[in-house]
């Protein structure tokens, strides 16, 4: 606004007694509109590759199913009094399985698992053992554990890489584990992991491999996926989790609506005390990156709020840039100029500008991001089209800002810029 109030006549004689005071001037103009360029062009990268790290997590194929599941929680999870009563504990295992009948029962459940957490979540159980193949012994200090019965992997649609399934009839020394889990205990070929015995695993146990199960997250992707391993359990602490899943809906969309209203009447009809509360999987899974959703959004603002500030300044400059050189473009179009060639000209220097900018930052804006990435044991590729995007849409936004006074200046009849003083 400073900028565009000056005259043109004024701004010649001061640029003629100040002399290399006004060269510094325009130095510092131009120094700032780099500055502004180089913070905007950083915010867009940084947007642009958090968001496409957040899409990524979210739609990762995390190695099991995360759509139409619901996880409902029995009431012996959200009270901790049972833990001391084992008799109102044993009185509640056998009201969850009354509620597991019911739901089996309900025509929109394609099937349903009880057991303990989903196959990724923000809580971990985890404990150790050892395989000795005869020659050393392997020891495992982290040993993951998820609870589950023999439809806990249909559920999740996990994929069974050799061996058998959990079993009714199984006992709570067998169990399936992970392709990491045999790959530690040096088995290449899943197939020759099954059979093999895991000792003092929780302390005391030993346990026989029946089957392995592809790998996946266990946890957010911050997170490497570790050898894990899949247990059906006889303590009713870790058989309090109902794992739904819902057969798909048709065109009108009401079919799941029908059936969880179906759930809850068969909640209310098990546990009358107790508020109904479920939630979808994929929901569980989003949440995980609720920080890294909110950090999106702030340099979403971040960003509108610094190309603001650096159109403005640009504006700025392209109105007084054209103030000062009104003669010149009078004489340069008297000698046959064209309006396209006075619109290059007067571009040409803010085009240097925000080129200057993208060069001064891209190289600074891989590296904060790169040490922003590696947060994550599972990310996506920082990627060239997004510096690409950024100085492209950075190059055209400024152009566009700064257009229609650059092509006002060279429709102007140059009989009135030559005739001021």
């Amino acid at each position: 606004m400073v900028l565009s109030g000056y005259k043109p006549v004024s701004a010649i004689k001061n640029q003629a007694n100040e002399g290399s005071s006004k060269t510094r001037n325009a130095v510092l103009r131009k120094l700032l509109i780099v500055t502004q360029f180089a913070i905007a062009q950083f915010f867009i990268i940084a947007t642009l590759l958090v968001s496409k790290q957040v899409y990524y997590a979210v739609h990762k194929d995390l190695g099991f199913k995360k759509d139409a599941v619901l996880i409902v929680n029995s009431p012996v999870k959200k009270d901790a009094v049972f833990i001391s009563h084992p008799q109102v504990k044993n009185k509640e295992a056998s009201l969850n399985q009354v509620f597991l009948n019911k739901l089996k029962a309900i025509p929109g459940v394609d099937l349903v698992s009880i057991g303990h957490d989903a196959p990724a979540s923000d809580y971990s159980n985890n404990t150790e053992g050892s395989y000795t193949d005869g020659k050393k012994e392997i020891k495992f200090q982290t040993l993951y554990a998820k609870y589950g019965d023999e439809n806990y992997i249909k559920v999740y649609h996990i994929k069974l890489l050799a061996g058998r399934n959990l079993m009714p009839g199984d006992t709570t020394h067998e169990f399936l584990i992970n392709n990491t889990l045999a790959k530690q205990m040096g088995f290449n070929n899943p197939q020759d992991a099954v059979g093999k015995v895991i000792s003092k695993y929780d302390g005391d146990k030993d346990m026989q491999i029946i089957g392995v199960v592809s790998d996946f997250n266990q946890e957010s992707i911050h997170a490497a996926i570790m050898p894990l391993a899949i247990i059906t359990s006889t303590d009713d602490n870790f058989n309090n989790t109902f794992h739904i899943a819902l057969k798909p809906q048709t065109a009108n969309g009401d079919e799941w609506k029908i059936t969880i209203a179906s759930i809850q009447k068969a909640w209310k009809q098990v546990y009358p005390d107790d508020d109904f509360e479920y939630q979808f999987f994929d929901e569980s899974i989003a949440k995980l990156y609720a920080n890294e959703q909110n950090i999106s959004a702030l340099l979403s603002w971040a960003t509108g709020l610094s190309v603001l500030i650096s159109c403005l300044g640009l504006l700025g400059l392209a109105i007084y840039t054209t103030n000062r050189r009104t003669k010149e473009i009078g004489v340069r179009k008297v000698l046959g100029a064209t309006v396209s060639q006075i619109v290059v000209l007067l571009s040409t220097e803010m085009t240097w500008l925000i080129v200057l900018a993208f060069v001064i930052i891209s190289p600074v804006a891989w590296w904060v991001m790169n040490k922003w990435m590696q947060g994550f044991a599972d990310r996506t590729a920082i990627s060239w089209w997004i510096f690409a995007l950024s100085g492209g849409g950075m190059l055209l936004t400024a152009l566009f800002t700064s257009g229609f006074q650059t092509i006002k200046a060279a429709l102007a009849n140059p009989v009135k810029s030559l005739r001021t003083d």
